[in-house]
């Protein structure tokens, strides 16, 4: 691999990869001008919002449901520490008894030869999930919107219905991951993959940026359903 493609696949995943798109764009200059407009205020109103989602989810959810776990980049074709972390709480949750199903959403990532869901699974089995819990792949997507997008049409009933599901991943990324699920009409519960929310640098930065990642989204979508531009709405829907 060249150093050029070692800088750039950062770039080929996630929000980044949507810069090239101009509605997403669009979205972008809106949110720029809105948070200019209050000061910052508007991303302190997230950065609240993100920590107080991360602190508050619980360890397990109310009822028995459908567990998402969210993957993450892997590391030699194997699950790095947040993705290890997602996938013990899915299988607790699994011989708890709470786990209708599980679903393990995540496709190819960076270099890897194997999808995010497939080393989740193997993980997983080697650690002794229990057989008698279904458990699903999903390996198509490369970012969260992407891995829920699927994960409604894999769980879509016969009358195009969908079950309520638990969601389940790293405690900075479970307030994005419930927007966009309940924006793509998912009825959900979170579980945080930590126990409790970690106090470090790395954890603060990753809610910050998440704070920002969920104000763009946010913002994008209610401005397009302000000024009618159906188009843009519809990219998380």
């Amino acid at each position: 691999m060249t150093h050029r493609s070692v800088l750039l696949k950062p770039l080929r995943r996630g929000i980044w990869r949507y810069l090239r798109d101009a509605d997403v764009l669009h979205g972008a200059v809106v949110t720029l001008v809105a948070l200019v407009g209050t000061g910052g205020l508007l991303y302190v109103g997230y950065l609240l919002h993100v920590a107080r989602v991360a602190l508050r989810s619980p360890l397990e959810p109310t009822r028995r449901l459908a567990v998402l776990v969210f993957g993450r980049m892997l590391v030699s074709d194997r699950p790095e520490h947040d993705y290890r972390q997602r996938l013990a709480r899915s299988l607790l949750l699994a011989q708890q008894g709470l786990a209708e199903r599980v679903m393990l959403l995540g496709g190819r990532s960076g270099g890897s030869t194997m999808t995010e869901a497939a080393a989740g699974e193997r993980w997983l089995r080697d650690e002794g999930f229990p057989g008698v819990v279904p458990m699903q792949l999903e390996q198509a997507s490369i970012d969260s919107l992407e891995n829920l997008r699927h994960a409604r049409s894999l769980l879509a009933r016969d009358d195009e219905s969908l079950p309520p599901v638990c969601l389940v991943t790293s405690r900075y990324h479970l307030a994005r991951c419930q927007l966009l699920a309940r924006r793509l009409g998912f009825d959900v519960e979170t579980v945080g993959a930590e126990a409790a929310l970690p106090r470090n640098v790395r954890y603060l930065r990753r809610i910050a940026l998440e704070a920002g990642y969920l104000m763009w989204i946010d913002i994008a979508v209610r401005w397009a359903r302000l000024i009618g531009h159906r188009r843009m709405a519809d990219r998380v829907s």
